[in-house]
This record gives structure tokens, C-alpha cells and sequence, in this order.
């Protein structure tokens, strides 16, 4: 709060505000709880839902508090009858026409607008509307609409056009047939949707959901003649513990792999041990952009949300982005040639499956870039929310479990492969990387600390060899459209640029914990910082499971084997595609 404070009166009791803030702000602040299923945090209020409301004394109308401005002396009653009665009303005309599948809506145990209904005495049906006739959207293959269960209340759309810059879904139509969709009114696959998951981090009902291969995933394990792998990202196991109503930031990779194997899947491998493989290819890829006058800045290639991104709306950077797979991609490409080989299988016979933190990753996995003689790479991606549904499924109870590891050749990680949970730590690891490769020692401090922390945009300049490096991070795709904006007006001074689609990284992704907030997300950071501080092995060049991978199959960075296996290209997409 600034140094200029006011007082203001609520429920007949003194408290302190900001000038010009609004009322809903000064109230959270002083701890007490008004309802809303429109407000976003940090984004200009809209004031739609009208369940904030409260009356203030000289009003003849009740205000959202959301969208009131406080002014010195105002005397505001949060909960009075009048209040109570409106907001039970308005709760009542959202049910109105509102599927009644609770008991089958994959958000039964997290609805807000049940909550809602709970909190308000919603008890019967007062009024009754004609119901919708909308279809389900499964045209996506990362993402689910329900425009039945939508209660209008434009947070996936906010989400969309102002923290994502992608405006894919907008408002249709006036009064009674407003709804939420894409242009022409059509499904996900023909918008210019990049799949990042993020309106389905907001949306307070069932009206969008992940597209779930959990059927798929299930069937393969209960398959004999399946060898089914799986692999999990770097930010699950800071995330998974929390989605199972455990504290925020707990890391439980010891135990989530256990559980895995309980599961039924047959080998668990760590994506941070190809996170390392990544780094090993795209820090030699600098380092020949450099060396050579290539194409910079070099972008990172890990987000898939980001890579469809510049394929719809800058495709002037295709030549910037760095040809390698993401690290999920990598690893079912080794999976299913060197394991396959040395373990003599078929490609085929081995059901590759992965657990993300991001819905992308569905897209991801089935591009065509990603196929190799009509196999996939990756066969089925689980989000974290996934897979604790499959874990209460089979009634597992992680207390129980004693923790396990990974399996070799694919379960020894650094931590700069763990730091690609968040924002930051691709930049970070590869800078690590990028330094030995330039003067063939470690750094003596590999902890970047310009690069760490939650704040949107990072740059800094980092002096390796002689050669000064400039260096920038960026999460959200509305702040990674602003730099790109300014290298086309002619920025020359950043060499390498980390581009996250979801604000935050990956601990923040659209297949993680929904309704996390902001400290949630802080302290899911702070364990991958705790673990890159607390561990030996924080270069991806010295992990040696990577190094003999190169031995005994790759050959080396950027050779002929590594191009072919790990590496991809991309093209300008039109919408729909």
C-alpha cells in the first residue's frame, strides 16, 4: 500500500486504503472475503459476474466491488440482506440453464460456481430457463469446450487476448444468445488456438478441460504385448503433491515415480535427463549461430504453445528458433530408436507415454514433424492433473508408497535439466553449457540470479570468452509479442532469447493444479531453486548418461545422428492447422 492512505468503513469497522484502488482490493486486504467468478488478479476489472456486490452508503444501486473505486469515508456493508438476496439471485440465474451432470463433470470436486451455490444456500430451483442447445467441442487435440456449462463470465477470453496476445475466442452474438467461441463460430482445430491450456486454468466451471488420454494410457498398460514407458516432466513432481491436496512446492519425485510404477507402467523415465540432452544440443547450436554469423537472436524451442505461436503470427522468426525438439520429444525419439534397438524392439511395440505440465504437449506429440514412418514419438501426454486422477482411481495412497527411481539410461538428470520447470532455468542451464563449450571449464557460480524469479520479463548480459552475451527470458505471450516488436524495429543487442508460453514457466502451465495463485506458483519455484542449490551434478554437460549416449548412439552435438533424431523443423501454419 503507497504512502498515501485513507480510511473506510466496512461492516462498521475502520479500515485502510490506497486511493484510486478498487473497493474489492481493500477488502481482500483486510481479510475479508467477498465472492466473484470474473475478477483476474493484476488485469482491469469488468465487473461482469455481479457477485461482488455491496452497498455503499449513497448508492441507490448495489456496486461491484471489483470495479468501485474507494474515496475517503465511504461506509460499505459486505453482507447485508440486500446483498446476500442478490448474489443468491444471480447464483440461481446461472443455474438456470446450467447442465445438471455434476456428478459427471470432470471439474465436480472444483467447481467455483458450485462453491458458489454451497456458500449461498442454493438449496432449489427457483427459476427455470430454456436450455441451450450447444454441442461439446473435441475438435482440439489439447482441449475440451463445453459452451453449455460457460457461464460468461470472459476470463478465458481475458486470458486468451490479454496474457496470451492470441485471441482465438471472443463473445458472440447479443443478450440471450451470447456465448464464448472462435471466429465464425467454428471448432478449436480451425482457430488460431495454440493449445497453452491457460482459459482452462481460469475458467471457474467445466466449460473447458484438457482433452484426457487417460483411456489410451489404460488400455496400453492392460495390453501384453505393450512395453509401456513413461516420462515425467521437470515441474510435476514440484506440482503433483499439490493437485493431491498436499503443501504447495512439496517435492515428490521419489514417490511419484513409485506410484508410476504401481500404475503399471513398465519402465518411468525422468524428461530432465533429455532436458540435459536439450541443453547439450541447443548450447552447441548457439554456439554455432555464434561462431558462424547464424541467424540471431536464437530463440528456445521447448514450449510448443510458443512455437505455433510464431508459426501463426511471426513467421519472420521461424529462422530464430532453435531446430531442437522440446525435451519430451527427444526423449520418444530415443525411446523409440536407441532402447528399442539396444533392447531389441519395434518401435511399435513400445507405448511411449509422458506426463506434462501442459496441455501443448498434446499437440505437440501428434505434429506431423514428429512422426517417423507414421509412428508417433510420444503416444499419449497426461497432464498432472491426469495423473492424479489416475492415482486416486487406484486408490493409491502416496504415505504408503516408499520412494523409487527413475530407470537407466534414462533417469540421471543435473539440475539444470530441473530448473526447466521455470521460467528462467532454460536460459539458465544453457548459459551454463554455453560457457563450457566457449572456454572449456564450468562456471565458478552457475547461479544466474538475474534470470530467476516470477517477473515477466529478464534480461542481462553475461561475458563468456571475450564475447558478451545479451540474454533475455520471457513468459506470457503478450510480453514475448512487446520484444519481438522491438527486434523488428531494430534491437540488436540480445543473442538468446528463452520464450515460456504460460506466465511463469511450466510450474504454471495449463495441465497443472487449477485455481493455484501467485505464491503457489512461488513456491513450487523455490524447490527447483532448493534443488539446484542442494545437489552436486548442476551442469547438463556432466551428466554422464548423456555423455555416453553420445558415445554409444548420437555421436555428438549437431552430428548427423543427433540432426535426425532430435532435431525438427518448422513452417509458417495458416489458421486452423
Amino acid at each position: 500500500m503507497g504512502t498515501d492512505v485513507i480510511t473506510i468503513e466496512v461492516n462498521n469497522k475502520k479500515i485502510e486504503a490506497t486511493p484510486g484502488e478498487m473497493l474489492l482490493t481493500a477488502l481482500r486486504r483486510a481479510g475479508i472475503k467477498v465472492p466473484t467468478l470474473c475478477h483476474m488478479e493484476d488485469l482491469s476489472p469488468t465487473g461482469a459476474c455481479r457477485l461482488c456486490v455491496v452497498e455503499v452508503a449513497g448508492q441507490r444501486s448495489l456496486v461491484p466491488s471489483c470495479a468501485f473505486p474507494v474515496n475517503e469515508g465511504m461506509k460499505v456493508q459486505t453482507h447485508s440482506p440486500r446483498v446476500m438476496r442478490a448474489r443468491k439471485t444471480v447464483v440461481e440465474l446461472l443455474l438456470a440453464n446450467h447442465p445438471d451432470d455434476c456428478l459427471y463433470c470432470v471439474r465436480n470436486d472444483n467447481c467455483q460456481l458450485r462453491e458458489m451455490a454451497c456458500q449461498l444456500g442454493v438449496r432449489e430451483r427457483r427459476y427455470c430457463g430454456e436450455r441451450n442447445d450447444y454441442k461439446v467441442d473435441i475438435s482440439s487435440p489439447s482441449i475440451v469446450r463445453d459452451p453449455a456449462k460457460c457461464i460468461l463470465c470472459g476470463k478465458c477470453v481475458r486470458v486468451c487476448e490479454e496474457v496470451q496476445a492470441v485471441s482465438a475466442i471472443d463473445f458472440i452474438g447479443r443478450g440471450r444468445q451470447a456465448h464464448v467461441g472462435t471466429v465464425f463460430d467454428q471448432g478449436l482445430n480451425v482457430s488460431r488456438c495454440i493449445n497453452c491450456g491457460q482459459c482452462v486454468m481460469v475458467c471457474p466451471t467445466g466449460a473447458l478441460r484438457e482433452q484426457s488420454h487417460a483411456k489410451e494410457v489404460h488400455a496400453a498398460i492392460n495390453d501384453p504385448k505393450k512395453l509401456v514407458v513413461v516420462q515425467h516432466a521437470p515441474a510435476v513432481s514440484v506440482t503433483l503433491a499439490e493437485e493431491l491436496g498436499l503443501k504447495p512446492g512439496s517435492d515428490i519425485n521419489g514417490i511419484m515415480v513409485a506410484a508410476l510404477r504401481a500404475l503399471g507402467f513398465d519402465r518411468v523415465f525422468d524428461t530432465s535427463f533429455t532436458a540435459d540432452l536439450t541443453i547439450m544440443e541447443e548450447a552447441s547450436e548457439l554456439v554455432q549461430r555464434i561462431r558462424t554469423g547464424g541467424k540471431l537472436p536464437m530463440f528456445t524451442s521447448c514450449s510448443p504453445g510458443w512455437i505455433k505461436y510464431v508459426e501463426h503470427f511471426y513467421p519472420e522468426f521461424l529462422g530464430n528458433l532453435s531446430t531442437c525438439k522440446s525435451p519430451q520429444q527427444m526423449m520418444g525419439a530415443i525411446i523409440k530408436s536407441y532402447y528399442a534397438k539396444t533392447n531389441n524392439l519395434r518401435p511399435e511395440d513400445i507405448f511411449s507415454a509422458s506426463i506434462m505440465p501442459c496441455t501443448a504437449k498434446k499437440f505437440e506429440a501428434q505434429r506431423q514433424e514428429m512422426l517417423k514412418d507414421g509412428v508417433a514419438d510420444v503416444d499419449a501426454v497426461l497432464t498432472t492433473r491426469e495423473l492424479a486422477r489416475m492415482i486416486r482411481l487406484h486408490g493409491l495412497d502416496l504415505n504408503a508408497l516408499q520412494p523409487d527411481t527413475a530407470d537407466s539410461p534414462f533417469g540421471r538428470r543435473s539440475t539444470a535439466g530441473k530448473l526447466f520447470g521455470a521460467t528462467g532455468g532454460v536460459m539458465e542451464a544453457a548459459v551454463r553449457t554455453a560457457h563450457f563449450l566457449l572456454t572449456g571449464k564450468d562456471m565458478d557460480n552457475p547461479r544466474l540470479t538475474d534470470l530467476r524469479g516470477l517477473k515477466a520479463v529478464k534480461e542481462t548480459k553475461v561475458t563468456v570468452a571475450g564475447v558478451e552475451l545479451g540474454i533475455a527470458v520471457v513468459s506470457g505471450l503478450s510480453n514475448a509479442a512487446k520484444l519481438l516488436g522491438e527486434i523488428k524495429a531494430g534491437r540488436s543487442d540480445l543473442h538468446f532469447i528463452e520464450v515460456m508460453t504460460c506466465p511463469g514457466g511450466c510450474i504454471a502451465g495449463g495441465g497443472q493444479p487449477l485455481n493455484g495463485d501467485v505464491q503457489a506458483v512461488r513456491q513450487r519455484m523455490q524447490t527447483l531453486y532448493n534443488i539446484d542449490r542442494d545437489e552436486h551434478l548442476r551442469f547438463s554437460h556432466r551428466n554422464e548418461d548423456v555423455q555416453r549416449l553420445y558415445e554409444e548412439f548420437l555421436g555428438k552435438p549437431l552430428g548427423e545422428v543427433s540432426h535426425h533424431l532430435l532435431h525438427t523443423h518448422y513452417e509458417q501454419r495458416p489458421i486452423g492447422i
